[in-house]
């Protein structure tokens, strides 16, 4: 039986460059404290100038590193080697649309009047707007929408229920009572 302590990951030929540049530093600054966001945009620069010849070195202790990670993970037996996907669930086409929120019947209501004014608008550009349309909606109007919503809860509690106890749900039910 092999290992279960996971095994420390791959180390880039960067992140070793990296950690050679603060080894030298601590060095040569002992006192000093390493502001960590300004310590690797230099180091950054300076891997971004170092020839290939000079990143060889580094590219070499990260293929040494790869060689020790996967000898290791031939040894590990735990669960991240062993993981399988969680399946999806999958939902039922017979089973009742969910209720629409008071906000959603608005922006059922008012999405066609943006794309008429604004037809270049992105789908994000749109949402911005009906959320900027509903927070400036009066508490009269919202009432409306939250009346709606209410009818629509009630449908799908109604539904629901039917569906849980095995009855077939009409969609039409609903349009015919109207």
């Amino acid at each position: 039986m092999g290992r279960t302590d996971k095994p420390k990951g791959k180390i880039t030929a960067y992140a070793f460059f990296v950690q050679t540049c603060r080894e030298e530093h601590k060095s040569k600054y002992p006192t000093d404290n390493v502001v960590f966001a300004e310590f690797s945009k230099k180091c950054a620069q300076r891997w971004k100038t170092m020839t290939p010849q000079e990143k060889s070195r580094f590219q070499e202790m990260a293929e040494k590193d790869t060689e020790r990670y996967k000898s290791e993970m031939a040894n590990y037996d735990g669960p991240e080697k062993n993981k399988t996907k969680k399946r999806k669930r999958v939902k039922d086409p017979d089973a009742p649309k969910r209720a629409l929120s008071a906000f959603f019947i608005f922006c059922n209501d008012e999405r066609p009047k943006i794309k008429l004014t604004d037809p270049g608008l992105t789908v994000g550009d749109i949402a911005k707007e009906l959320g900027l349309r509903w927070s400036r909606v009066l508490p009269e109007a919202k009432q409306k929408y939250e009346k709606m919503a209410e009818k629509e809860k009630e449908r799908y509690m109604r539904e629901i229920t039917l569906y849980r106890s095995g009855k077939k749900v009409k969609a039409d039910e609903d349009n015919d009572e109207e």
